[in-house]
């Protein structure tokens, strides 16, 4: 630009003008072609980086047990796993293509416009301190609102994700209004904060436009200032003032990728702290100790007290089953029945004594080892999405036909089953909300069965059950069981009443084991919890033939 006006346009040089002019093209096409394949590359390095940061993420909650899930909340691991990671990818594309072009571009342009109007460089000096002094006021405004509005999305997630889910409830109680205020209230808490965020984001671009036309109007003044001692002063006014506006744009990108930085900044702290998480359950690599090849489940003065609990949920349990035993529980709710069987699989770590599987502590093994052994079945069914075939062989994948068929006729989903159009190919929605409660229970117990596990544990699993299906359900386990352990835990008395023991809990502690008939003669808690599921005349013939086994 320099040459044009002082070497061209002074001296009515043509030629000079159409070179220099051509060589500008020239440079402006290169700097398109890199300004492309920079974005490219940028923009294909974010998308990786997000992808492994999600990979590294749901692997990580993976190994999570229920107190970590308890502990950020499934709503909030959702929305790092999402949006956080969405935040650190647009930052991290925005940083590839400017964080190392406006610096580059800014000091080229200083030393530049130093030796082509040295008495001129303090504007640019001026400018840089004010755009800074804008950007460093701002960022300490909103980034404490940052870390607000992360934890607003969060509250917002787990609103939407436990309406959805509650939906039939919210509907039979008629409560659609108060949930809708609930959600109102979090959604003008978010809305405010993202607009005063905006608020003060929209000031940035008037103020950084201000400083560069006062660059630039200053540029004009004193360079015209300095043309009146020498006109050919004019070209290096106009070069420097090409320059100076290329700093304060390089400053203005590094502005733009300081804006959004702050919200990066906090959704990656979101992520690392994920990441940092050192579960509380951890295993070997390796199980330590010989199993033995006769399964058993034994509990020793196992005690378990639940974080930020003031009271142990179980006392000194003591307990143990062999292979072709079937050991069950029972109690009032609270009474740690699920809590006590949840030590088994490592849901959660007992606070004191030892759980031994075979014979080994199951901290002491493998996480596959342990897995391959037990068969559990949640008191709250899960199918996932697919079809009837895939959730029966979720635990074993290679599970054929005819060991299919005969985990749903064990768990009297095959009745059903074959009444569907597609049969095992029909389409279960996720969270199986196309099918009943009894038939996703069926299929859970059929998905147990299906991996021909040592251990069985039933947890509340036959509540959706109508008495008959119990019935028949327990008749055929009892075929596919011989070998194994069975654990349950029940509220019916029925489905527990031809256990091999029975160990009645109450406050955490064994208030009693034995046999049905036993339990009735010397369990007080025990004799409640039959006579009020049975009618007078039911408990009346209990007792009778209670008392005459223990007489015989």
């Amino acid at each position: 630009m320099s040459d044009i006006v002082n070497q061209g346009i002074v001296y009515e040089d043509t030629a000079k003008i159409w070179s220099s002019g051509g060589l500008m093209l020239v440079w402006a096409v290169l700097a398109i072609i890199g300004a492309i394949i920079s974005s490219l590359f940028s923009s294909r390095i974010g998308t990786a980086i997000a992808r492994d940061m999600r990979n590294e993420l749901y692997a990580k909650i993976m190994t999570f047990s229920v107190s970590e899930i308890d502990k950020y909340s499934t709503a909030s691991l959702i929305t790092r796993t999402t949006n956080d990671v969405i935040q650190v990818q647009q930052t991290m594309v925005m940083a590839l293509s400017m964080l190392l072009r406006a610096p580059m571009m800014a000091i080229t342009a200083i030393f530049q416009a130093i030796a082509t109007a040295p008495n001129m460089t303090w504007i640019i000096g001026l400018a840089v301190i004010v755009v800074l002094a804008l950007v460093i006021l701002i960022l300490a405004i909103v980034m404490p609102k940052f870390k607000i509005f992360q934890q607003l999305l969060d509250r917002i997630t787990l609103l939407t994700r436990e309406n959805l889910t509650g939906l039939r409830v919210i509907r039979a109680f008629n409560n659609e209004s108060h949930e809708k205020r609930k959600f109102e209230v979090a959604n003008r808490e978010i809305t405010g904060v993202y607009l005063f965020i905006n608020k003060v984001m929209a000031l940035t671009s008037p103020l950084i436009m201000l400083v560069f036309n006062g660059t630039t109007l200053l540029c004009i003044w004193i360079g015209i200032t300095l043309m009146q001692e020498n006109f050919s002063y004019l070209g290096n006014m106009m070069a420097f003032m090409q320059y100076a506006i290329q700093v304060v744009m390089s400053f203005l990108f590094l502005t733009i990728l300081l804006v959004i930085l702050p919200r990066a900044n906090v959704s990656a702290g979101r992520i690392n702290a994920i990441l940092r998480t050192h579960p509380k359950v951890s295993w070997h690599k390796k199980t330590e100790g010989s199993p033995a090849s006769s399964p058993s489940v034994e509990f020793k003065n196992v005690s378990f007290t639940y974080e930020g609990a003031e009271a142990n949920v179980l006392n000194n349990i003591s307990l143990k089953a062999k292979a072709g035993e079937t050991l069950a529980f029972i109690g009032s709710t609270g009474s740690g029945k699920s809590t006590l069987i949840n030590l088994i699989p490592r849901l959660y770590d007992s606070t004191s004594g030892e759980v031994l599987v075979n014979g080994v502590n199951v901290k002491d093994y493998a996480e596959d080892d342990l897995m391959k052994r037990i068969g559990y079945i949640p008191q709250r069914a899960v199918l996932f999405s697919g079809n009837i075939k895939s959730n029966i062989t979720f635990g074993n994948i290679v599970a054929d036909k005819v060991q299919i068929e005969k985990a749903a006729r064990v768990s009297q989903a095959k009745e059903f089953i074959e009444k569907l159009e597609d049969e095992y190919n029909s389409h279960i929605a996720q969270g199986g909300t196309n099918v009943s409660g009894g038939q996703k229970q069926r299929l859970s117990i059929a998905r147990a069965i299906a991996k021909n596990p040592e251990i069985y544990i039933f947890d509340d699993a036959f509540s959706a059950l109508d008495l008959k299906t119990d019935a028949k359900l327990r008749q055929e386990l009892k075929k596919v069981t011989e070998n194994a352990v069975v654990l349950i835990v029940a509220q019916r008395v029925s489905t527990i009443k031809d256990a091999n023991e029975i160990v009645v809990l109450d406050n955490g502690k064994i208030a009693g084991k034995g046999k049905h008939y036993e339990l009735l003669n010397t369990c007080k808690v025990y004799q409640e919890i039959v006579k009020s599921q049975f009618s007078d005349q039911e408990y009346a013939a209990e007792l009778s033939l209670a008392k005459k086994g223990a007489h015989a």
